[in-house]
Order: C-alpha cells, then structure tokens, then sequence
C-alpha cells in the first residue's frame, strides 16, 4: 500500500489543468486589452507568460500568474566584452527609459482596472481585481543583450528594481530569432523527456512541499521562490528520476541536493535551468546557505532523517 506520502507525492506532481490554462489567456487578454488602451504603451508592448505558467511547473498555490510586458522601441540593455563599447558595436542610445515605461505602464494598468487593483511592487504590479478575476504579476522588461568580441548577441529581458540593481533573466524565445535562445524551456522539456516526465513532476512536488511548509512556519522554507526550487531539481543528475515510485524520486533528489549544498565548492558549477547564469557564484554565500537549510528541513519534514 503506498505512504501516506507517496499518495500526497501522486497528487502534486500533476501538471496544470483546463483551469489554470484558462486563467493565464484570460490574464493576458486582460493585461494586453489594458496596456493597448494607452498610446503610448501600446504600440511598443509585447505581452507574454513567463515563469512557471509558461513553464508548467505552476502549482495550486501559485495563485498568480506571471506577466511579462517587453519593450520593443529601440532602446536596451547591452552587456559588453571587456575592453569594448557601444562605439565598437555601432549602437547608440535609444529614446526611452526603463523607468518612464514602467511609469507608462502603471498609468495604464490603473487607468484600465483601477487604483485599488493595481499595487506597484519593487520589481512588479500586482494586480488583482475582482471585476476581471484576474491576479496577475506585471513585470516591466527591456531587452538584454549580451555581445560577443565577434559582434554576435544573445537577448534576454532585464528589469531594474525601483529598490536598484538590476536583474536580467533567459525566458523563453520571444522573437523567431537566432539571439533569441529559448534555453530554460528547451532544456527543461529535454530533462523531463529523458526522466520520463519525472523532471518537472519534482519540481512540482517539491515547490508544494515548500508552500505547505511554509503556510505551517518554517523559517527555512519562507524566503525560497518556485524558480528556485525549479533551479535546485534542474541539478539533480537524471539518475535521480530513475526510480519508480515519487517517494523514491523525492529521496534521491533531496539527497543530492543536501550532500552538495553543504559546501561552496560542491555546487560552484551549477547553473539555471537555461545554463546561462550560474545559480550560486557570484551570489553572497548566504543563498547556497538558504538552499541547504531549505532542502535539509525538507527532508525532514517528509520523515526520511
């Protein structure tokens, strides 16, 4: 008879249903509707899913869904070589702000759904009106471009914090395009293939495992986000998906993942799911730690210490 766990395990490693492909279209339809209201949004928006909606790693608790507005006018965010320039690479700047399109489109967003529906956030809107049955994250993106000395680039998306810094991610291919990698989604699909779609039923076990945990209080489990749960699972060897029964999975991977965040070195090579940035180096020492605490209450918490 399977445990009580396994049982659990079953249940939350689904993916996304009729319901919650329904909530991202009705999302974006609202969120494009809003921002092409406004002239000065709306011819240099492309609206996207991003995520883990688009990802389909989304559980139950993932109440919303997260939106992507990239500008598409002639200004971005270039990353170059060493020794290097805009002048090197011919570019020059463009109109438009990162700061003034995020401002544009709050205007839009309230103007559309109203002041009460639409929070600013350090990084995002959080929009929830009731009128729409929408909840939704608003993320304001630029292009991110990073050259190589021979002149080629691959794009990603960049958001500035109101708070400062800055934050660029890999998504998906938003443009039909070379530069445009589609990384995280490719390699993720081509991980749950080869684990006979035990890749992201993890991802999704684990990410419910960690809402569950901290809904009861766990310190360790609070400040981690679902993407990086998502990263953890992604540097689990595949081996760890062998076995047949999700109790079996769970162990494999928390084991692997605890015996090597417990030091820098053991994990320095890890990466994001696009394996275009590192998930530890570079980052304070602080966010492996986190990782270990996570994966060591965890396992815990399922009886298996």
């Amino acid at each position: 008879m399977p445990s009580d766990w396994e049982q659990r395990f079953c249940v939350w490693a689904q993916p996304p249903g009729q319901t919650e492909s329904d909530k991202i279209d009705n999302a974006i339809k609202a969120i494009r509707k809003a921002l092409e209201s406004d002239p000065a949004v709306g011819p240099v928006a492309k609206v996207f899913v991003q995520g883990s909606y688009r990802n389909r790693v989304n559980v139950r608790q993932d109440s919303d869904v997260d939106v992507g507005v990239l500008y598409t006018g002639n200004a971005f965010f270039p990353a170059y070589p060493k020794g290097t320039t805009k002048e090197t690479f011919g570019n020059i700047d463009g109109d438009q702000t990162y700061a003034t399109f995020k401002n544009d489109i709050e205007r839009a967003l309230v103007a559309h759904f109203g002041r009460s529906a639409v929070n600013r956030g350090d990084k995002a809107f959080d929009i929830h009106a009731n009128s729409y049955r929408l909840d939704a994250d608003v993320v304001p993106l630029f292009v991110h471009r990073r050259y190589s000395l021979d002149g080629s680039h691959i794009c990603g998306v960049q958001l500035n914090p109101d708070s400062g810094g800055r934050i660029i991610n890999w998504p998906e291919r938003l443009y039909d395009a070379p530069e445009w990698p589609d990384q995280h989604y490719e390699n993720a699909v081509a991980k749950n293939e080869r684990t006979s779609r035990a890749y992201k039923g993890a991802v999704r076990i684990l990410k419910t495992l960690r809402n569950l945990m901290a809904d009861e209080g766990k310190a360790a489990a609070i400040p981690v986000l679902g993407f990086f749960v998502e990263c953890l699972v992604w540097n689990a060897p595949d081996s760890c998906f062998a076995p047949s029964t999700w109790d079996e999975v769970m162990q494999a991977v928390l084991l692997y993942l605890w015996s090597n965040t417990r030091t820098d070195e053991a994990c320095a090579e890890w990466g994001e799911v696009s394996e275009l940035k590192y998930l530890f180096r570079g980052s304070a020492a602080s966010k492996r730690q986190q990782a270990f605490d996570f994966v060591d209450q965890a396992w815990s918490h399922i009886g298996v210490r």
